[in-house]
């Protein structure tokens, strides 16, 4: 039984000509790559274009990769970049479902509506999660990445910096005002919606 060969050995074999190596290289990574520009793009064609320009990317830089971060990181920011410029070749609405992403203090927005029956809860947290979205389409270019990568892929602070070129402060920095704009943007719709679910109660008084 052969060893699991690195990704330092395949990009080598492939420099050397093994078009196989590329393939197996990218065959690790095509999963996660997809998760990655699905949830950027929030649109499965979208994301499979966005694949197809970053395997095409990847496999003509190839020869010149330097190494001096990870295949994995390198890969994650050539995804980055194709997911960020094909939305901004397409301003148009799209969803994507987020519903996990939320951070855990926004939990506490579901959590205060425990006394409602199941129906009810249900159905907030499905609203919850479509306000979620559009608010993270409205996360400006720079600080949208930082979100998905760091909240909902879970990669660390120095990952996340790796990937995209910041300094650790800075992702801390654009994660935090993010949070800050969602955060905001669902305590408006909880606002909203107990100002609703009161008016419904003295309604039916």
């Amino acid at each position: 039984m052969s060893a699991i060969k690195t990704d330092e050995q395949l990009i080598e074999e492939f420099r050397l000509g093994n078009k196989l190596s590329f393939e197996e290289l990218i065959s690790r990574y095509a999963e996660k790559a997809y998760s990655l520009a699905s949830r950027m793009c929030r649109n499965q064609e979208d994301a499979e274009e966005v694949l197809q320009d970053v395997f095409t990317t990847v496999y003509r830089k190839l020869q010149n990769f330097e190494g001096k971060s990870s295949f994995s990181s390198w890969l994650y920011r050539v995804t980055v970049n194709a997911a960020l410029m094909k939305l901004r070749k397409n301003r148009q609405d799209k969803s994507i479902a987020m519903e996990d992403a939320l951070p855990d203090e926004e939990h506490t927005l579901i959590l205060q509506t425990q006394d409602c029956d199941l129906s009810d809860q249900i159905t907030l947290r499905r609203e919850v999660s479509s306000v979620l979205e559009e608010a993270i389409q409205k996360l400006p270019d720079d600080y949208r990445p930082v979100f998905i990568l760091r909240d909902v892929d879970g990669l660390t602070s120095k990952e996340v910096g790796k990937i995209l070129g910041l300094s650790i402060p800075a992702v801390k920095s654009r994660l935090h005002r993010s949070r800050l704009m969602l955060r905001r943007k669902l305590n408006n719709f909880y606002y909203e919606y107990s100002s609703g679910e009161q008016a419904k109660s003295v309604g039916n008084m």
